[in-house]
């Protein structure tokens, strides 16, 4: 009898820590996405922004290279991690817990391209330029025609990723973003480890409603 009311009650006390645990890190996860709203208001105060297009109706990688990193630059970051940090030490979570539910909050609330940009040519080409990557969620795009910049197609898109690599001058370790395609043989192709513009691009109407601007976590400094 003393056992079975013993067990009972170690089992309701695991039950009610359960429920103060899932309670807990609700109110974090809405904390920290009340903090990432804010900071994709920031970001956004200039979009869309309005893109021209260049020979073979491709949008401008120029006009998206400044939108974009204006867009990032808007953000004080400095600001962001404090008050993550705040949160995280208010409720005694660790680093690797905040980084996930910051990454989280941020591809749940990474903006669609037709929010982003403003393209009146719905037959344009958005390019796969190296500002446009650094941005790109993992999941996005992906089966969408590529095409070269003389508009011929080469392969559907199969995913961005990052890799870091030391800079020949500065020597400071920088993050890249690249993408693969797989070609019209069925064969995955990488592009090359460059500065990408305009060498290959998607179809704007195709791209437009998929969520492309999303802001970076390693901007986020959690300790």
């Amino acid at each position: 009898m003393l056992k079975s009311i013993f067990l009972n009650g170690l089992l309701l006390t695991g039950f009610a820590f359960q429920a103060l645990s899932q309670t807990a890190t609700d109110e974090v996860k809405s904390k920290v996405d009340a903090v990432i709203i804010k900071a994709y208001q920031s970001a956004s105060v200039r979009f869309p922004c309005k893109l021209g297009t260049g020979k073979a109706k491709m949008l401008r990688w120029q006009g998206i290279e400044k939108c974009l990193n204006y867009a990032n630059d808007r953000v004080d970051w400095t600001d962001v991690s404090q008050q993550i940090q705040k949160i995280g030490r208010d409720y005694g979570m660790r680093g690797g817990e905040m980084s996930g539910l910051i990454e989280s909050s941020l591809l749940s609330h990474a903006l669609p391209y037709d929010k982003v940009f403003s393209v009146k040519q719905n037959n344009a080409l958005l390019p796969l330029s190296s500002s446009l990557l650094k941005f790109l969620p993992d999941n996005s795009l992906l089966g969408l025609p590529v095409l070269n910049n003389a508009g011929k197609e080469v392969g559907t898109f199969s995913g961005a990723y990052s890799f870091e690599k030391v800079g020949d001058v500065s020597g400071n370790l920088n993050r890249h973003r690249l993408f693969q395609y797989t070609d019209l043989k069925g064969q995955i192709q990488g592009s090359s480890e460059k500065l990408l513009l305009d060498s290959f691009a998607v179809p704007w109407k195709q791209a437009k409603s998929q969520t492309g601007f999303s802001l970076p976590p390693d901007k986020i400094v959690v300790r």
